[in-house]
């Protein structure tokens, strides 16, 4: 019986050595019982976590009690190959281990027995049902046309942003952009074209941010970044970089050439500010003064 079930059974005396090893060990293996018999499972299995297992092996020596480790925990004690010839999900087998101890005839414990369950579906199911939801919930928070953060989960990082600086008074800057006569470039060269220069202006964004800084879609051809830990100064000096750059890269849409500029307004975070939605109409003010100053430039809340 202990040949026939389809769980893995190993069992060592107090020096590791293998007293039993069924059919399911030398399947997986492929090292028969006659092989592994006597021999130390750590000479055998030189990849086996030696310090982790030897602990748990001298636990239930010493406490008579069970030990146990899930996939969760540690994929796979013996890396063994998975054999799913129609799914392939796994390159190897998820395994949950129960280490058991066993008595003599004086009712000490004489041996440990380690059991090897094969939980390859139950783990590649449940990895594959938190990495649908990592996407969707990855989708919830992304624009689609640009893959930049979308305005709902924007919004909420500024005001996480907002309410962190309340507390520490750290320096932080808000700069809102939008691309310039952006309904001419739609009744001119049609909206698909104006769909590419939102997501060339997107591709830009975030091949010049810096990885902490947060940037998102507001709507339409509207722009925000955050800028945690930075001035109205440093906040200029990047809103420049990302003007210039756009002013010097025209798209191309169907073999024509669509040149276009962005104007932009910063607002530093201070104190006086009573909330996310004030500091983001400062920046609005300041980016409709860049326009009325003639476009493509970018201009600092009160300055």
């Amino acid at each position: 019986m202990l040949q026939t079930v389809d769980v893995g059974l190993v069992v060592l005396d107090r020096n590791h050595k293998i007293q039993l090893w069924n059919s399911f060990m030398e399947n997986h293996s492929g090292i028969r019982t006659s092989q592994a018999r006597e021999k130390n499972l750590f000479t055998q299995f030189p990849d086996l976590p030696e310090a982790w297992l030897k602990q748990k092996i001298e636990s239930v020596f010493s406490l008579d009690s069970r030990a146990y480790s899930t996939w969760e925990q540690r994929p796979y004690l013996f890396k063994f190959k998975s054999y799913r010839p129609l799914t392939g999900k796994s390159e190897f087998m998820y395994q949950n281990i129960t280490i058991i101890p066993l008595t003599g005839i004086d009712k000490s414990v004489s041996h440990a027995c380690i059991l090897v369950y094969d939980v390859t579906d139950i783990a590649t199911s449940k990895l594959e049902l938190e990495q649908a939801n990592q996407e969707l919930a990855r989708l919830s928070r992304t624009d689609r046309l640009t893959g930049l953060n979308n305005r709902g989960h924007w919004e909420e990082s500024l005001t996480q942003e907002f309410r962190r600086c309340k507390r520490t008074g750290e320096k932080s800057s808000l700069i809102m952009f939008d691309i310039d006569h952006f309904k001419k470039v739609n009744d001119t060269y049609g909206h698909q074209a104006g769909d590419e220069v939102i997501r060339v202006v997107a591709h830009s964004l975030l091949q010049m941010q810096r990885e902490t800084d947060i940037s998102g879609r507001y709507g339409g051809e509207e722009f925000g970044i955050i800028l945690p830990d930075t001035g109205s100064e440093e906040a200029f000096v990047m809103a420049e970089r990302l003007r210039q750059h756009i002013e010097a890269s025209p798209v191309t849409y169907e073999d024509q050439m669509i040149a276009f500029t962005i104007s932009l307004g910063i607002r530093e975070f201070d104190s006086s500010l009573n909330d996310h939605t004030q500091w983001l109409e400062h920046s609005d003010q300041a980016l409709y003064q860049s326009k009325r100053g003639g476009r493509n430039q970018t201009t600092i809340f009160g300055k």
